[in-house]
């Protein structure tokens, strides 16, 4: 099975699952996500690879992290991740990509990125649940960060925080590459 099948059929199966526990029928979840019935349903049935933003609109309205639907494994006490394990969410054919590296709950989904932008490329997110908090560190480069429509500069070695229950967007308008780590907080369900 390659890897993108595991992927398929783990989002299956976990969506499927959480569903259940939040007592959520498809029109209720469709309502809650903003996801159509008709997706919900060929994502259950493995029929398809949604989006990254479609995985993320799904989790938040189950409460649960983007890894919650994604992963194969149950949680351990410890749980290492080789670097051949992170999940490739998403690239360009120029080499931008992220990987989620780990996730833990702390009072609620903690996860953990490694994003790479090649030069003039970005990326843009919908607004998070309320009480969504993103730690970002960069490596390399220097990240562009828009939070609602403000630009933020952020150099090599720089870190910054912010609640992500705003539109926001990550972009590299610089000559190099710009890799940086990310870090997420979920609230719980409520």
């Amino acid at each position: 099975m390659s890897d993108l099948d595991q992927l398929t059929q783990s989002l299956a199966r976990n969506l499927r699952r959480r569903r259940g526990e939040c007592g959520y029928t498809l029109d209720a979840l469709a309502a809650r996500s903003g996801v159509s019935r008709g997706m919900i349903i060929q994502i259950e049935q493995a029929r398809t690879n949604p989006s990254v933003g479609t995985t993320v609109k799904l989790a938040d309205a189950l409460g649960v992290s983007i890894t919650a639907l994604l992963d194969h494994e149950e949680e351990a006490r410890v749980r290492v991740v080789p670097a051949e394990q992170a999940v490739r969410m998403w690239s360009t054919e120029q080499g931008s990509s992220s990987r989620l590296l780990v996730s833990a709950w702390a009072r609620g989904p903690f996860e953990l990125w490694s994003l790479r932008f090649e030069p003039g490329e970005g990326r843009d997110s919908d607004a998070h649940l309320k009480d969504t908090v993103e730690l970002l560190h960069v490596t390399s480069g220097e990240l562009s960060l828009v939070v609602d429509g403000e630009e933020y500069r952020v150099p090599a070695g720089g870190s910054v925080t912010f609640e992500a229950n705003a539109p926001h967007g990550y972009h590299n308008r610089g000559p190099e590459p710009l890799e940086l780590t990310m870090a997420v907080s979920i609230p719980p369900a409520t």
